[in-house]
C-alpha cells in the first residue's frame, strides 16, 4: 500500500540556503547543470560499486549514463541518471534536512560582508539547491535500485520553505531532476547552450552524458553522447592538453579558478597505480573549519571503479588542500574503510602521493617563484602543520617554509611578504654563527618592533620574524634545521663573548640596589628582575625560559577557552634608560610602584601578553602623565 502524499517544512538551515539561492545568487547561474550532473555521476559511481557485491542491482540496464533533455513548451530541463537511486528516507535526508555540516558551513561563509555567489555553492556539498537559481519549481523522481517499481518517490518544492513527498510508480531505477524554469531563463532551453555548458564543466565525467538530437529546433527521440566520457587520468600525458587538465580539475574540485599546478604519474610494477594531483590557486572556504574533519579532496578508484572519497587515507592532514584522483590496479574491490586504513599497499600509495605533492611544491619554489608565492600565501600555514605531523618529511617541509626577516627591506605594512627561507638565512650567516635566530609575535608589526630585537639589530644579526598563530606550536617540533639550532631571541641566555660577559657582570653588580628595589615593588608579579643584554633603546622587556610558552600564544589559548597556568615572568631592564633611572631616583613609594609596574606592563604588552587589569593600567598611566 502506497504511503499518502505529505507536505513537510525544510529544516531551518536548508530554508536559509534556499532563500539565499532564490534572492541573492545571480552570477554564474549555469552552475546548476554542473552540480546536478555531478550528483548524477556520484549516483552512477555508487551503483557500479554496489553491483560488485550484488550484480542484480544493475541487471537489465548495465550501461550507466546521464541524460540531459529539455522541453521548450513545458519550459523544463530534466537531468536523469540510471544510477543507484534513492528511497523515501534518503530523499528526505539528502534534500530536506541538513544531512551534513556542509550546509551550515556554507551559511557561515556567506554571512557578514561576503558577497553571495553561486560559484561557491558546490564547495559545501549543497549543490542540489543551485537548481533554484534558475527554477521556480523543482521535481525529483527517484527509485532505489533494490526497490520494486511501486516504491518510487516524488519530491517537489518551489523553494519557499516546504516540499511535498509522494510515493509513485517508477519502471526504472535512478533519479530524474526536473527544473521548471523561471520566466527569464529561456537561454537554458537551447540545446547549444546546454551542450556548451556540459563541454565546459562536465566533459570528463566518466559516464556518457546524452542529449536528444535536435531537428527543426525541437528535440527528437534519438540520443547522442556529448561528452568525452573517459577517465582523463588513464590517458597518456602526451594526449592531454593543459585545457583538458584544467577542465577536469574544475569539474573535480567545484572550482571556477584554474589549478595552480598538477602532477600526473603512472607507477608500474608489483603494485601499479595512477595519480593525478592538483594544487588549487586559493583555499576552499572550509579548509580551516570542517576541512580537517570532512576531507574529500581525493577520490579513490580501483580499476576505474569509484570506491570512496578517501583523503585522510591517501594524504596526511597537512596536505588536505590537494585535489585529485588515485586509481589503483590491485587493491581488493570489496575494500571497506576499515580495511583501507590497515592496508599496506595503501601505505605505499600514500607515501608516493606525499612525495609527488612535495616534489610539485619544490618544483614551484625552484622554477616558478611567482606561482609558489601564490601557493604559500594560500596554504603556507597548512603546510606548517606537517612539521609536527610528518617527521619523515620534516626537513623537506621546513625547506619550503618562508618568513619575514630583519635582513630584508620589508617595511611595516608589508609583513605578508614572507619570502626568506631557512636556506636564505643560512646563506647570509657570518662565519662563526651557528644559530638561526627568530622571534614570534601575533602580528608583523609586533615582531618587527619588539624591543627584544635591539641587541641583534645593533650587531647586524638577522632575525626571522614569525607572526602566524601556528608558528609557536610548529617550532615545538622544529629545534634545528640543516644542523643549525633554532633559537628564540626572547628565550634563554644570549651568547656573549668574554668582553660582553664582563660588561654584563659589571652592569649587574652596579644595578643590584635597583634590581632589589624593583623586585620589592613588583612583588609576586615577577619571578625575577635582571639587567638585560637584549636592550639598547627600550627600558624593559620580558625574558622567557627555553620551554616557556610565548605570552601571545598563551593569551590566544585563554581566549579559546583553554586553562593556562599563571606564570611569573622575568623582567629585564635597561639601567641606562631614563625611565629606569627615574624609578631608581623616585623616593615616593606610591609613584615608584606606579613606574615599576608600568615598566612591567609595557614589557608585557610588547610581548603580546594579556594585562591582568587593563583599567588599572590606564589609571596608572594617567597618574604618571599628570605627574
Amino acid at each position: 500500500m502506497n504511503a499518502p502524499a505529505e507536505t513537510r517544512k525544510f529544516e531551518a538551515e536548508v530554508a536559509q540556503v534556499l532563500h539565499l539561492v532564490t534572492h541573492s545568487l545571480y552570477s554564474h547561474k549555469e552552475i546548476f547543470l554542473r552540480e546536478l550532473i555531478s550528483n548524477a555521476s556520484d549516483a552512477c559511481d555508487k551503483l557500479r560499486f554496489e553491483s560488485i557485491a550484488n550484480p542484480e542491482l544493475s541487471a537489465g540496464d548495465s550501461e550507466l549514463h546521464i541524460d540531459v533533455s529539455w522541453d521548450p513548451e513545458a519550459r523544463t530541463i530534466t537531468v536523469h541518471d540510471n544510477g543507484v537511486g534513492m528511497n523515501r528516507d534518503e530523499v528526505v535526508a539528502n534534500i530536506g534536512t541538513i544531512a551534513s555540516s556542509g550546509t551550515r558551513r556554507f551559511l557561515e561563509a556567506m554571512s557578514g560582508q561576503q558577497k553571495a555567489d553561486a560559484r561557491l555553492i558546490g564547495q559545501f556539498g549543497v549543490g542540489f539547491y543551485s537548481a533554484f537559481v534558475v527554477a521556480d519549481k523543482v521535481t525529483v523522481q527517484s527509485r532505489r535500485a533494490d526497490a520494486p517499481a511501486g516504491e518510487g518517490v516524488k519530491w517537489e518544492s518551489d523553494g519557499k520553505g516546504e516540499y511535498s513527498l509522494e510515493q509513485i510508480e517508477l519502471d526504472q531505477r535512478g533519479t530524474s531532476v526536473i527544473l521548471h524554469l523561471k520566466a527569464d531563463e529561456d537561454e537554458f532551453l537551447k540545446r547549444w547552450e546546454l551542450r556548451s555548458l556540459i563541454t565546459r564543466y562536465s566533459d570528463h565525467v566518466a559516464f556518457p552524458i546524452r542529449m536528444p538530437v535536435e531537428k527543426d529546433d525541437k528535440p527528437t527521440d534519438e540520443w547522442e553522447t556529448v561528452n568525452a566520457a573517459s577517465a582523463l587520468w588513464t590517458k597518456p600525458k602526451t594526449e592531454i592538453s593543459e585545457e583538458d587538465y584544467q577542465s577536469f580539475y574544475k569539474s573535480l574540485g567545484h572550482d571556477f579558478n584554474d589549478a595552480l599546478a598538477w602532477t600526473h604519474n603512472r607507477v608500474e610494477g608489483s603494485q601499479s597505480f595512477t595519480t593525478l594531483l592538483y594544487l588549487p590557486s586559493q583555499p576552499p572556504f572550509d579548509l580551516m573549519m570542517g576541512g580537517r574533519d570532512e576531507r574529500k579532496g581525493l577520490k579513490l578508484y580501483i580499476k576505474r571503479v569509484f570506491v570512496m572519497d578517501a583523503a585522510e587515507e591517501m594524504l596526511p592532514n597537512y596536505l588536505r588542500f590537494v585535489r585529485g584522483v588515485v586509481d589503483a590496479d590491485d587493491l581488493p574491490l570489496n575494500v571497506s574503510r576499515e580495511l583501507l586504513q590497515k592496508n599496506r599497499q595503501l601505505d605505499r600509495i600514500k607515501a608516493a602521493c606525499v612525495k609527488r605533492v612535495l616534489d610539485l611544491i619544490e618544483k614551484l619554489a625552484r622554477d616558478e617563484p611567482e606561482k609558489f608565492a601564490t601557493f604559500y600565501k594560500a596554504f603556507g600555514n597548512t603546510l606548517k602543520e606537517g612539521i609536527s605531523e610528518d617527521a619523515n618529511n620534516r626537513e623537506r617541509i621546513a625547506k619550503l617554509l618562508r618568513f619575514a626577516s630583519t635582513g630584508t627591506q620589508a617595511h611595516p605594512g608589508e609583513g605578508d611578504a614572507q619570502n626568506v627561507s631557512f636556506d636564505d638565512y643560512i646563506g647570509r650567516m657570518p662565519v662563526g654563527q651557528d644559530t638561526i635566530w627568530y622571534i614570534t609575535a601575533d602580528s608583523y608589526a609586533a615582531a618587527a618592533g619588539s624591543p627584544q630585537l635591539e641587541a641583534f639589530k645593533a650587531k647586524g644579526t638577522e632575525v626571522l620574524l614569525m607572526f602566524d598563530r601556528i608558528d609557536e606550536w610548529m617550532l615545538g617540533s622544529l629545534s634545528e634545521y640543516d644542523g643549525k639550532k633554532l633559537q628564540n631571541v626572547a628565550k634563554g641566555e644570549l651568547p656573549m663573548d668574554e668582553a660582553d660577559k664582563k660588561k654584563q657582570e659589571e652592569a649587574t653588580k652596579e644595578a643590584e640596589p635597583l634590581l632589589k628595589k624593583l623586585k620589592d615593588l613588583l612583588g609576586d608579579r615577577v619571578g625575577d628582575v635582571r639587567v638585560s643584554a637584549r636592550l639598547t633603546d627600550s627600558p624593559s622587556c620580558l625574558a622567557l625560559s627555553d620551554f616557556e610558552m610565548a605570552p601571545h600564544l598563551a593569551r590566544l589559548l585563554r581566549e579559546a577557552g583553554q586553562d593556562m597556568p599563571e606564570s611569573r615572568p622575568t623582567l629585564e631592564i635597561n639601567p641606562a634608560h631614563a625611565l629606569v633611572k627615574r624609578v631608581e631616583a623616585e623616593t615616593d613609594d606610591a609613584k615608584a610602584k606606579d613606574l615599576a609596574t608600568l615598566l612591567l606592563e609595557q614589557a608585557e604588552i610588547s610581548a603580546g601578553a594579556q594585562l591582568p587589569d587593563p583599567a588599572a593600567f590606564v589609571q596608572r598611566m594617567n597618574r604618571v602623565l599628570l605627574g
